[in-house]
């Protein structure tokens, strides 16, 4: 047969399994609604899986690849005594100043150490007066942390080396207290002493105090004031005291987090080892924690993984239903049209042929069906997002995938009535009532 004949005839064809769709519009349409959802489903579950690892692995990417975290830890212990009535009168635990010093000259591949002490203090100006966390710090943290400076500067090693009274407020806290001035043209009050406000910053990732049951402590995340860690020791004294929380008991703490900067990430993979070795040497309690965000990322990107296969796999399922409605319908479809079937046969037609007709029929049904549900899943996650705080992403592949399998769909669950349909016997279908 010729080229130009064959694509003739299949052109043919398809325009015959359309219009024999297109005589039953609403059976065909009802057909297509398994593929549709189960398409829109797969696209939509997957978005949405997609925004809430994008936002989990955004949140620990702030805190740096490069860097390892150590912070201050309560440990159960200390606490079941405070509960009880301890023996002493204080309990002391965390970080040291020593122990940022080791960090820095013996684990390899450090880059920066920067040290932080967190004060609860109230900050005043004028009449006004907000609650805050006072986070004593050395000039390196910009660098280490991240932050974006608005206004004026940072904190700078001439602040450090002369212990001066100066600070650094967030965005948050220059609304609170300035309202209609200048931030960098007045002092603020903390405690007994007045700071001159020197810089204006926005965070990027925020320092953040734990209760023993992991909850947050302090204020809310742009309520801080930056100053030297210097200034912080002689003003606050070099071991932070407090009244614990419920308890008659006093809190000793030198220093709440310690960042280290290492210098790639290899050396990050070694040193989490490392750092707990030399910390547990000089603590005779796990009264810290060490935090790794790189290990954290990973773990992330593998829970992404394990749960994109687990939406996309209950998701298939819909497309899996969709694909039974289908051949069920055309299996209905070939048993009505059965002497339709022996009529064609007849005039010449062969098994090749009612094949194509019929699969022509059900792949139009799933690939309509298909690009419907895409369009639905498409529109779907901005919808949620919309209407509720979940982020949501819509990833090429997921479209793809998606329709792929409507297409395969239709394919795999229409060749059997097409294939059934093919074998009738001409006579046998000619007699058929």
């Amino acid at each position: 047969m010729l080229p130009g004949m064959f694509t003739f005839q299949f052109v043919s064809t398809v325009r015959l399994g359309i219009k024999s769709l297109m005589l039953h519009k609403l059976r065909s349409f009802l057909t297509m609604l398994g593929i549709i959802f189960g398409v829109c489903s797969v696209i939509a579950m997957l978005a949405i899986g997609e925004g809430a690892s994008h936002a989990a692995q955004e949140e620990i990417k702030k805190l740096g690849s490069n860097n390892i975290l150590i912070r201050s830890l309560k440990p159960a212990e200390e606490s079941r005594e405070a509960a009880a009535g301890a023996r002493r009168m204080a309990i002391k635990y965390g970080l040291t100043y020593e122990d940022a010093a080791r960090l820095h000259s013996t684990i390899p591949g450090v880059r920066q150490v920067v040290p932080m002490r967190i004060i609860r203090e109230n900050v005043r100006f004028s009449r006004n007066e907000v609650p805050c966390q006072v986070i004593g710090t050395l000039p390196s943290y910009p660098e280490v942390v991240g932050v974006d400076i608005v206004r004026g500067r940072f904190l700078c090693q001439l602040d450090e080396l002369h212990q001066n009274n100066v600070c650094v407020i967030t965005v948050g806290l220059a609304r609170r207290l300035f309202p209609y001035q200048d931030p960098l043209e007045h002092s603020v009050r903390i405690d007994a002493f007045y700071y001159q406000v020197i810089g204006i910053i926005r965070e990027k990732n925020m320092p953040e105090q734990r209760t023993q049951a992991g909850r947050m402590e302090g204020e809310p995340l742009d309520n801080n004031v930056y100053i030297p860690l210097s200034t912080s020791r002689t003003r606050f004294g070099e071991v932070l005291i407090r009244q614990a929380a419920g308890s008659f008991q006093a809190e000793e703490v030198q220093l709440h987090q310690v960042t280290i900067q290492m210098k790639d990430l290899a050396a990050v993979e070694t040193a989490d080892s490392q750092i707990n070795t030399m910390l547990k040497r000089f603590h005779e309690q796990k009264d810290y924690e060490v935090i790794v965000p790189l290990a954290l990322l990973r773990a992330a990107e593998r829970t992404k993984r394990t749960f994109n296969v687990v939406l996309g796999s209950i998701a298939a399922i819909s497309l899996l239903v969709g694909g039974i409605g289908i051949m069920n319908i055309m299996l209905a479809t070939v048993t009505e049209r059965t002497r339709e079937i022996g009529i064609r046969r007849a005039l010449g037609a062969k098994r090749r042929d009612i094949t194509t007709q019929f699969l022509v029929e059900t792949v139009v049904l799933s690939v309509g069906g298909g690009l419907v549900g895409v369009l639905l899943g498409i529109v779907t996650p901005y919808i949620v997002s919309h209407f509720s705080e979940l982020k949501t992403i819509v990833t090429v592949w997921s479209v793809f995938i998606a329709f792929g399998i409507s297409g395969a769909v239709g394919i795999i669950f229409g060749l059997y009535p097409a294939t059934a349909a093919a074998k009738l016997d001409p006579i046998e279908a000619l007699r058929h009532e």
